[in-house]
């Protein structure tokens, strides 16, 4: 394939969209796809995702959302239903089970009559396209707040094409942050092509008047990640999507943990991502934020865990991202109660509305940090774009071959896995080895100082063991992985 950042015709779409609609029967249901246009407009505004979100940015608050999703249709909606009711959920999500993820369909049907068989969910999600059109509007229609596809797959245009039918307002994803981070053998030419087709299907729905959000995944592999990576990442797929004429864009990042990095680190990405759409001709382009708490591990106390929610809430308010997404006191034990849920959801709902008017003040440290992930993630972009001739599609190709963007542990044989972070000795994320990321002296001995300013403290020279250590810190009760 000749992949490029170029804007599909209509009719390229609509002679891949045949072969994509036959993957699996219910597709056939989406044929028509001007009848999911039509049920599409038919939603009232409350539904709308963009439209909810761009008030609470206008409004400078930070809306609540969960993950969540089971196997089968009417336990699905009675979860979402509670997460909503009883938790408070700005925001609803339909997370799709693995089997789906990975276009697995006849695993996720067995997975689906077990589940039957046994009274309770034996997928860890939601599998959309095996339910189907009206199953999936049925999950709309018995929620009364807009509703998110949330996944994490690589080939995501069947399930694209059933839920934007049947009423998801905001699909979330992309093809290099649900590739790298979660797959080992597929080319990022496949997915980032595979996507292409995804936003040019939810540019050809805004051209025919309805709004659809985009939401590419920030946290990638964790909270490990230096922001100036997710922030890059970010950035190119919303160039991406804007260019397959996606107009409301909801950027990610996951929490550090350091609360002036993090904030710098949602104030960046806003005037950054905004910063390179106007660069490149994309006018008229929406965007917020979301932040996503903690993604590593978590303590198994469930009052500690709470502590652990509690600072992603208070972060993610005082660094006024227009969502955040929240986790559960159960995340140490696998799939969360709904009650667990909906106490994860309260938790930050309490936090985000003690703190809605409160602000981080700019600070020698604050626009410290903030200078730093600009430097770094411009240079980052610039060389991708460089390397790429002027074209964001190949350049995000041959950048990961050649190593000048890098995601940390990140399992793809497409990923140079070369990069290692750490923390410096306030929590924040610095770069033990910055591999062949495209950095000037300025910034590689920026992280060099820092690293061996914990060094110093710790009484011990930056080696690996400080990346292990930080790794396995939170479960410990504590942010940077000291020496006992």
């Amino acid at each position: 394939m000749d992949l490029v950042n170029k804007k599909w015709s209509v009719d390229k779409l609509m002679s891949i969209r045949k072969e994509v609609l036959a993957t699996w029967h219910t597709g056939k249901d989406v044929e028509d796809i001007e009848e999911g246009i039509k049920y599409q407009k038919a939603l009232p505004k409350s539904k709308i995702f963009a439209l909810k979100l761009l008030e609470a940015k206008e409004k400078g608050i930070t809306l609540v959302q969960p993950r969540a999703g089971v196997a089968l249709v009417n336990e699905h909606i009675a979860l979402l239903q509670y997460l909503q009711n009883e938790g408070g959920a700005d925001l609803l999500p339909s997370t799709i089970d693995s089997y789906t993820r990975q276009n697995r369909y006849e695993e996720a049907q067995k997975g689906i009559e077990e589940s039957i068989k046994s009274g309770r969910s034996l997928l860890n999600g939601f599998p959309a396209v095996n339910h189907g059109l009206e199953n999936c509007r049925r999950v709309v229609e018995n929620v009364n707040v807009p509703v998110q596809v949330r996944h994490g797959t690589p080939d995501a245009r069947l399930l694209a094409e059933i839920t934007l039918a049947a009423g998801f307002t905001d699909y979330e994803g992309g093809g290099i942050s649900y590739n790298i981070p979660y797959a080992k053998n597929v080319s990022l030419e496949k997915t980032i092509y595979d996507w292409q087709y995804v936003d040019r299907l939810i540019g050809f729905y805004y051209e025919n008047g309805v709004i659809i959000n985009r939401e590419p995944f920030g946290p990638l592999t964790g909270t490990l990640v230096p922001p100036c990576i997710s922030h890059a990442v970010a950035i190119v797929e919303a160039i991406l999507a804007a260019e397959q004429g996606v107009h409301y864009l909801t950027l990610g990042y996951g929490q550090c943990g350091n609360l002036i990095q993090d904030v710098a680190a949602l104030q960046t990405l806003q005037e950054l991502s905004e910063e390179y759409l106007q660069k490149f001709g994309y006018e008229n382009r929406h965007i917020t934020t979301v932040f996503h708490q903690w993604m590593g591990g978590f303590p198994q106390d469930e009052a500690k865990a709470f502590g652990v929610i509690s600072w992603g809430a208070a972060t993610a308010t005082l660094g006024k991202a227009t969502k955040v997404i929240v986790k559960t006191p159960h995340e140490a034990m696998g799939i969360p109660t709904k009650e667990a849920n909906a106490q994860g959801l309260k938790a930050t709902k309490q936090l985000v509305n003690m703190l809605k008017d409160q602000t981080i003040p700019s600070s020698k440290e604050l626009e410290e940090e903030k200078e730093i992930i600009k430097k770094e993630t411009r240079a980052i972009l610039d060389a991708i774009l460089k390397i790429g001739e002027g074209d964001f599609a190949k350049g995000i190709v041959r950048g990961f071959e050649a190593g000048i963007i890098d995601i940390p542990f990140a399992p793809s044989r497409y990923n140079a896995g070369k990069i290692l972070p750490a923390r410096d000795n306030n929590g924040a994320i610095r770069l033990l080895d910055a591999g062949d990321l495209p950095f000037d002296k300025e910034i590689l001995d920026y992280h060099k100082k820092k690293i061996q300013q914990r060094g110093d403290a710790e009484g011990r020279e930056p080696s690996f063991q400080m990346v292990i250590d930080d790794i396995y810190a939170i479960g410990k009760g504590m942010l940077v992985g000291r020496p006992n």
